[in-house]
């Protein structure tokens, strides 16, 4: 077997064999695959596309490159199922920081690998880096005794895991083949279940602040994920939802784990409800603990209602050698030198805030990053004081932009204030969820 047939096959639109997938994953792995021999093939997949049954072996030769994860010696006598959870990214996006604990003080064990962010703000792991002394790179086996031991861990993804995903990544970022439907797919399912997780929801996301633009092709990708587990004998849901606007008031690093404890608190805005009620509630009934979404929600709320949760939260910080007092004294966080707040323009409704031209303004604060060596400011990001549909008055603060750079700050500023529109009808914001699969 040869590469260059199996690019030329590509090419023409044929189908590969499970034993031409298992060739070409393994001439990665083992380099005997020039560059630019994968990255014809790349190109080939993004234009020819691929079957389902090649994406579910290609996920498989993917999840085969590297170890993967034995989670059973965290299940308990409540739950003998493994759930994981997964966004495609937003802005403003902290339900994980949220759902893990609610979970965790539902009797689900949670061992979750997350990953750091690229671009607007930091992922998962740098918002947890924020609170001073969590640790996050754990060992796979120091992850699961934590998870024994409190009921949840969060790490840092590790390179033992697929790692073909990742010498296809680096090959797709650099050749324009990153937004094709079959990679992108393969490689979220394929990290999920090298992860040890018998149940994924996954939170597929659409518009103005994330990579997929409409509903439809949030839809097609998420098809195709629910598609590949179910072949793969993994059973995922797939929440789709609307990322137009920034979720919650908090954007950044810090701040947003500040937005999770108050929320843990009882504190919470509509849209961050909605979609953590909705992921917890199925995550619950799919694995059991729960008959219908309906007799879930009740759980959750008292989870929050009854302090469980936050205590969760805590048990996290403590596990991970983080200082548990932030929780009651924010001034523990990173702190920012310098503040400056936009202000409405006119009476009325706030209409939209574009999510995007937030994410821009918070990466410029120093919140994201551009490459994978750039540090992030913990302590830059922005809070919203008015979301969508609430009053405003001219001159009023609508939103609050931190920094530790001056310039920095001016820069974003521009930004931010195009970021809102108002108007003098009060819009109904609805349901950030477009459909569940």
């Amino acid at each position: 077997m040869r590469f260059v047939d199996l690019i030329d096959k590509k090419k023409k639109g044929h189908e590969h064999t499970n034993e031409e997938i298992s060739f070409i994953v393994n001439s990665i792995m083992n380099a005997t695959a020039e560059d630019y021999q994968v990255s014809a093939w790349l190109m080939a997949v993004y234009f020819k596309g691929m079957t389902l049954d090649e994406t579910a072996n290609l996920t498989k030769a993917i999840i085969d490159s590297g170890e993967t994860i034995d989670l059973s010696p965290i299940r308990n006598e409540n739950c003998r199922h493994i759930a994981d959870k997964h966004s495609t990214g937003g802005v403003g996006d902290k339900i994980t920081l949220i759902l893990i604990p609610l979970l965790a003080a539902c009797n689900v064990p949670i061992a979750k690998l997350s990953g750091r962010g690229l671009g607007h703000t930091g992922g998962t792991i740098d918002k947890l880096e924020a609170i001073p002394g969590f640790k996050t790179d754990l060992e796979i086996e120091e992850l699961i005794q934590k998870v024994k031991e409190t009921g949840l861990a969060i790490g840092s993804q590790t390179g033992r895991l697929t790692p073909a995903d990742g010498k296809l990544y680096a090959l797709r970022d650099v050749t324009a083949t990153v937004d094709a439907i079959p990679l992108i797919a393969s490689s979220v399912v394929s990290k999920k279940i090298a992860s040890g997780a018998d149940y994924v929801v996954l939170d597929v996301k659409y518009g103005s602040g994330a990579f997929l633009k409409t509903p439809q092709e949030a839809q097609e990708l998420a098809q195709w994920m629910v598609n590949i587990a179910e072949k793969l004998g993994k059973k995922f849901h797939a929440v789709i939802t609307s990322m137009e606007q920034p979720l919650g008031r908090a954007v950044g690093n810090a701040i947003e784990v500040i937005e999770s404890i108050e929320f843990l608190k009882g504190n919470m805005t509509p849209d961050i409800k909605e979609l953590t009620y909705e992921m917890a509630a199925l995550t619950l009934t799919q694995l059991g603990l729960a008959n219908t979404k309906e007799e879930a929600y009740p759980k959750v709320s008292d989870a929050i209602t009854s302090g469980r949760g936050l205590e969760y939260f805590k048990k996290l910080i403590i596990s991970q050698s983080g200082n548990p007092d932030v929780i009651e004294n924010y001034r523990l966080f990173p702190q920012p030198n310098y503040a400056f707040q936009a202000k409405a323009p006119q009476d009325g409704f706030v209409w939209n805030i574009d999510a995007y031209k937030t994410a821009y303004a918070c990466k410029i604060l120093g919140a994201g990053r551009e490459k994978k060596t750039d540090q992030i400011d913990y302590s830059a990001g922005i809070y919203l004081n008015k979301i969508c549909a609430e009053p405003v008055k001219q001159g009023e603060v609508v939103a609050t932009l931190y920094a530790n750079d001056a310039d920095k700050l001016e820069a974003a500023q521009k930004h931010m204030e195009e970021a809102f529109s108002f108007s003098c009808e009060q819009r109904d914001r609805g349901s950030l969820i477009y459909k569940i699969l």
